[in-house]
Order: structure tokens, then C-alpha cells, then sequence
């Protein structure tokens, strides 16, 4: 006797399925796959360091632009003088932005990152100007690795900040 279709289509699938191996990966297969893997981030690893070094002077440079023209901008609104002090000895501590006894804005420190300017404050008059004679500079640069491009940050006696970037890798000169 001859066994119905049904039975037949049971039994071959069956046996395809029983000839064909486990699917899924094998201890060996996974160790490899995680090995190129580790070479492949041990490879990227310093270029994505550099990169985030990169990023924070770039960021930090921003922050302290935006200060000078928020100052300015305040000094000719209010029509008084207003004052960017550091936190700190230097300006790498923070800053703030003052109207007589008032804070305006306050900038917390950033880490791992330097910047050096005048020392003390530096004033907005209420025309937007810089109150004094010497157009004040500021270098931002990474604390801990000096192959990071530094920038510069100088405002001209109107009050007008520009950044520059260090392209000779001496930002001792002022970005020249």
C-alpha cells in the first residue's frame, strides 16, 4: 500500500530538515568576529580621540565668542558699560558677564581645556566698544595634547570679536 500524499510531504520535509546542519554561529566563528572587531576599534580608537579633543576647543572657542558678543550686544541694549570677568585667576575657570552688581550670564569652567587671556576684566562701554587701548586676545587649546589645533580669539577696539585658527601650531604668537 501506497501511503497518502500527506504523509509523503511529512516524511521529505522532515528528512530536509534533518539533513541540513544547526543554523547559528560556532564558538570559533564568534571569537574571530570579535577579534577583527577589537583590531578594527583598537585602529579607529586614537583618530576618534583626537576628534573629541578637537571638538572641545572648537566648542569652548564658541562659548567664549558668543560671551563678547552677548556683552556687546547687552552694552549697547542697556546703554551701560558691561564687564566680562574670570571666575578665576584665569580665564580657563569660568567666566561672567556683569552690569554693575548684576550677573547677566555665567560660564562654568570646561575641562581639559586652556584659556588664556588678559588678566582681569575685560569692559564693554555702552557704545559697544572696547574701553581701553590694547585689543584684547585669548588662546583656547587643549590642556593635555598640543597636537590639537589651537584658536584665537581677538577683539578689535569696536568691540568685535573674530576667531582665528592657529595654522603654523604655535599659539604663542597669537594665531598667526
Amino acid at each position: 500500500m501506497r501511503p497518502s500524499k500527506i504523509s509523503e510531504q511529512t516524511l521529505s520535509r522532515g528528512a530536509r530538515l534533518s539533513s541540513h546542519p544547526d543554523r547559528g554561529f560556532t564558538l570559533i566563528e564568534m571569537l574571530i568576529t570579535i577579534t577583527i572587531l577589537v583590531i578594527l576599534l583598537a585602529l579607529a580608537l586614537p583618530s576618534m580621540l583626537a576628534l573629541i579633543r578637537d571638538q572641545r576647543v572648537k566648542a569652548a572657542t564658541y562659548d567664549v565668542y558668543a560671551t563678547f558678543i552677548f556683552a556687546r550686544s547687552e552694552a549697547i541694549k542697556r546703554n551701560g558699560n558691561v564687564l566680562i570677568t574670570p571666575n578665576a585667576t584665569d580665564w580657563g575657570g569660568g567666566w561672567q558677564v556683569l552690569t554693575g552688581a548684576t550677573s547677566l550670564k555665567a560660564h562654568a569652567a570646561i575641562s581639559k581645556i586652556s584659556i588664556s587671556g588678559p588678566a582681569g576684566t575685560v569692559a564693554y562701554q555702552r557704545d559697544g566698544r572696547i574701553s581701553g587701548t590694547a585689543s584684547p586676545s585669548f588662546v583656547v587649546k587643549s590642556f593635555d595634547d598640543n597636537s590639537i589645533t589651537a584658536r584665537c580669539i581677538s577683539i578689535d577696539l569696536s568691540g568685535r570679536p573674530s576667531i582665528k585658527v592657529d595654522t603654523n601650531h604655535n599659539p604663542s604668537d597669537g594665531c598667526q
